[in-house]
C-alpha cells in the first residue's frame, strides 16, 4: 500500500528536521524538500499536505528565499511555521515588519479556540517563539487566530485550509505542539496516520553493509552514546575483523575520561585502541581564508590551537586534526582513507547546526561540529564516510542503544562535545566592548530597577516600553520592587541562536545580596532581558554579594595546561555532586564553562585581573535542539546547586561561580 505523504518545504530552520521527526512519531510519512520546489513537482508526487518551515531569512530581504506561489493554489492544506507564516501572509497581500519587540524563548500566547487547528486547547498556551519580524497587516481572506501580547502569533484562511503559526509546534518547548500537528494532519488534512517505519536498527545495519561491503571500517569512539551506538551497529552488522575502533585523547577530556571510556567500551564488547594525542592537538593549526575587510581570499595559517581565541577556528582545527590522526592510524595498519571507510556518530542536530547540506541547504551556521568540518565534507563527497545515525536525534539514539544492549551508563551518559573542554574555555586577549556596551549596560540596569527607573525617566526607557507590553511593564514594576537585583554587562561574548540564525553577543550578569534568592523573579528577568536587548543572548546569575562595580577588563586566557586543569577540576567536582546525590538523570547535560572574568577587585588600586570565574550550565532537554535552563527548586534542589557553588568557590584561581539561566533559544547549550 502506498503511504499517504506530507512534504516539508525546508527554509533552513534550526528546528525544521524536528517537523520531520514529529511526522514519524505521528505515524505519517514525510519528505523534506527545498523551499523553492515547484508546485507542479509537489502535485505530481501526490502529497496530501504541505508544511513550510521557519528560516533564518526574512521576507523583507532584498532577495528573499523563493517559494512557488502556485503551492497555495494546489488545494492542499498548508501549515506555515514562523517564516512560513510570514511568507504565506506576504504572498497573499499582507505585510511583515521588523518591530522593536522580538521574541526568543517560551511565552504564553492567546489563541482562538474556535479555530479548528486549536481543537481541544486552552485560550492561553505556552509556546516557543523565535522571531524578529512579525506580521503588521494581515492578508485579505485571513484572520488572526493567535496573539502574543500585541503581536500576531497565528493566522488562518480556514475555507482554503491555510494556517500560519509564528511559534514552533514541532519543539517540546511548545507544550501542546504535537497535538496541534496531529490536528492538522487528521482533522484538516484528513490523513489516516497509519504509516509504520521499518525497524530502524535493521535499516542502519543494512546501510552499513551496503556502503562498507568487505572494506575495513574505522570508527572514532569518543565514549559518548552516538559513537558507541555506531560502533555497536558496526560490530553487529560486520565481521569484527573488518572493524578498527579508535579512541583519541585530544588533551581536552574530562578528569579520568579516557580511562573510563576504554573500560566502558570494553564492557560493551567494543575493542578500542587508545591514541594519546594531546601534544599534537595543542600544536595543530590549519589554513584559513581571509574574506574580511577586502582580504580577497588571502590564505593564511591560523594560530596553533593552544593560542587560538575564536570558537569556530578552535572547532575547525580540532575537527581537521581528528581526521589527520585517523589517516595516520590507518596508515599504521597499511590502510589509506581511500582503502577504508570512516564511521562516525553524526546526528541530525549536528548537521543542522553546522549548516550541512545533508540536513538543509538553507540553515545558518550556529557552530561547526567536529564531525562536519571542511575535511569531513570532502571525505563525504568522496563517499568515504558512513553515518547511519544522520537522521536521528539524541533521545532516539539512546533508545536504539538500549535496544542494542548497551549498558545504561553509556545510554544515559551526558553528551560531551568532540572538541571537549577546548570549547568550554572562553578564550580572549581583550575585553569584548563594542560601541553599544555602555548603552546596553545602562539599559539592563533600568530593566532590573524598573520600579525606580520610571520615577526618574531616562531616554532609554522608551526602548524598554517599545519592546514590552503593558503586562510586561506591570510585572517589571512589581518584581523589581519585591527583590533587589543588580545587572552588569560582562565584557565577553558567547554563541547563541536567535531567529534561526547564529549570534555572537553579550552576556548579562544578575546578582543580589538578599537571601534567599528569589529564583522566580531572577528567571523572569533572565527571560525578558534578551527580549528587550537583542544584542544579549545569554543571562547568568552570579553567586555571592551583589556586584557593585562594572567589569571592563578580562584575564587573558588561552588553552594552556593550567587553565585546562582548573576547568577539569571544576567539572569533576560539579558532576560529582550530581552523581553522589543520584541526580545525573535529572538534567540532559551540564557543561561547566571557564570565563576570563575576575570580580571583586579594588578599582582604586588598579589590581590586575588574574583570576577566572566558572559557569554551571545544567540544561533540561529531550530533543537537544531546544531546552530550558535548570531552575533551582524546580528541576534540581536548590541545596544541590549551592553545594556545587561552595565546592567550586574553593578551587584555586576561581573568582566567582555563576549559573546560566538561558533557554535555547536564545542561547545555545554550549557557550561556544
Amino acid at each position: 500500500m502506498i503511504p499517504e505523504k506530507v512534504v516539508i518545504l525546508d527554509g533552513g530552520s534550526q528546528y525544521g528536521k524536528l517537523i520531520d521527526r514529529r511526522m514519524r512519531e505521528l505515524s505519517v510519512c514525510s519528505d523534506l524538500k527545498p523551499l523553492g520546489t515547484p508546485a507542479a513537482d509537489l502535485k505530481d508526487a501526490g502529497y496530501k499536505a504541505i508544511i513550510i518551515s521557519g528560516s533564518p531569512s526574512s521576507v523583507k530581504d532584498a532577495e528573499p528565499y523563493h517559494i512557488d506561489h502556485a503551492v497555495f493554489s494546489l488545494g492542499l492544506p498548508i501549515l506555515g511555521v514562523c517564516y512560513g507564516m510570514q511568507f504565506m501572509n506576504h504572498a497573499h497581500g499582507g505585510t511583515v515588519e521588523k518591530k522593536a519587540m522580538r521574541e526568543d524563548g517560551q511565552y504564553d500566547i492567546q489563541i482562538d479556540v474556535s479555530c479548528k487547528l486549536f481543537t481541544g486547547l486552552s485560550e492561553t498556551e505556552e509556546v516557543l517563539l523565535t522571531h524578529g519580524d512579525t506580521i503588521d497587516q494581515v492578508a485579505p481572506g485571513f484572520k488572526v487566530i493567535a496573539k502574543s501580547n500585541n503581536l500576531v502569533a497565528g493566522i488562518a484562511d480556514e475555507s482554503r485550509g491555510l494556517y500560519g503559526l509564528q511559534f514552533h509546534p514541532e519543539v517540546e518547548l511548545t507544550k501542546h505542539g504535537t497535538q496541534i500537528l496531529s490536528t492538522f494532519l487528521t482533522k484538516i488534512a484528513g490523513l489516516s496516520c497509519n504509516y509504520t517505519v521499518q525497524d530502524r536498527e535493521e535499516a542502519c545495519m543494512e546501510e552499513i553493509r551496503r556502503i562498507a561491503g568487505t572494506t575495513k571500517v574505522l570508527i572514532l569512539v569518543s565514549g559518548g552514546i552516538d559513537s558507541a551506538v555506531v560502533a555497536a551497529l558496526c560490530y553487529k552488522a560486520l565481521p569484527h575483523s573488518q572493524i578498527v575502533a579508535i579512541h583519541v585523547d585530544n588533551g581536552f577530556m574530562r578528569k579520568n575520561e579516557s580511562t573510563m571510556v576504554i573500560e566502558s567500551l570494553r564492557q560493551a564488547g567494543i575493542n578500542a585502541k587508545l591514541v594519546k594525542a594531546a601534544h599534537t592537538f595543542y600544536n595543530s593549526s590549519m589554513e584559513l581564508t581571509d574574506n574580511r575587510n577586502g582580504g580577497k581570499g588571502r590564505k593564511f595559517t591560523s594560530r596553533v590551537l593552544s593560542q587560538t581565541l575564536e570558537p569556530e577556528e578552535k572547532r575547525n582545527i580540532i575537527g581537521d586534526t581528528f581526521m589527520k590522526i585517523v589517516d595516520e592510524e590507518a596508515e599504521k595498519i597499511g590502510l589509506t582513507i581511500d582503502k577504508c571507510f570512516l564511521a562516525q556518530g553524526t546526528l541530525r542536530p549536528d548537521l543542522i547546526e553546522s549548516a550541512s547540506r545533508l540536513a538543509s541547504d538553507r540553515a545558518d551556521v550556529i557552530k561547526t561540529h567536529h564531525n562536519d568540518t571542511h575535511l569531513v565534507r570532502l571525505l563525504r563527497e568522496r563517499g568515504r564516510i558512513i553515518e547511519p545515525l544522520k537522521d536521528f536525534h539524541k533521545d532516539e539514539v539512546r533508545k536504539l542503544g538500549s535496544q542494542l544492549g548497551l549498558a545504561d551508563s553509556l545510554c544515559t551518559r551526558h553528551p560531551f562535545p568532540g572538541p571537549g573542554l577546548a570549547i568550554r574555555v572562553i578564550c580572549a586577549e581583550d575585553p569584548f566592548i563594542c560601541p553599544d556596551f555602555s548603552q546596553t549596560q545602562t539599559l539592563i540596569r533600568l530593566i532590573v530597577d524598573y520600579s525606580n527607573s520610571v520615577k526618574k525617566p531616562h531616554a532609554l526607557l522608551q526602548h524598554v516600553h517599545s519592546a514590552t507590553s503593558e503586562e510586561d511593564r506591570e510585572n517589571l514594576a512589581v518584581y523589581s520592587s519585591q527583590y533587589p537585583i543588580r545587572a552588569i554587562l560582562l565584557p565577553i561574548k558567547t554563541v547563541g541562536v536567535q531567529g534561526d540564525g547564529r549570534t555572537y553577543s553579550y552576556v548579562a550578569g544578575l546578582s543580589s545580596s538578599q537571601q534567599p534568592i528569589d529564583w522566580k523573579i531572577v528567571m523572569y528577568f533572565a527571560k525578558i532581558i534578551p527580549r528587550i536587548c537583542h544584542n544579549i543572548n545569554r543571562v547568568v546569575f552570579i553567586f555571592g554579594e551583589a556586584i557593585k562595580d562594572p567589569l571592563q577588563d578580562i584575564t587573558p586566557t588561552v588553552l594552556s595546561s593550567p587553565v585546562l586543569s582548573t576547568l577539569r577540576q571544576c567539572d569533576f567536582l560539579a558532576h560529582r555532586v550530581l552523581q553522589e546525590n543520584l541526580l545525573l538523570e535529572k538534567v540532559a547535560q551540564m557543561p561547566v564553562v571557564l570565563v576570563p572574568l575576575h570580580f571583586d577587585r579594588d578599582m582604586m588600586i588598579r589590581s590586575p585581573s588574574c583570576q577566572r570565574s566558572v559557569v554551571l550550565r545544567p540544561f533540561v532537554s529531550n530533543d537537544f535542539m531546544t531546552g530550558v535552563a535548570v531552575t533551582p527548586g524546580i528541576h534540581l534542589p536548590e541545596e544541590i546547586i549551592l553545594e556545587m557553588v561552595k565546592q567550586l568557590e574553593n578551587v584555586t584561581g576561581i573568582s566567582r561561580v555563576m549559573l546560566d539561566l538561558t533557554s535555547k533559544p536564545p542561547g545555545t547549550t554550549e557557550w561556544e
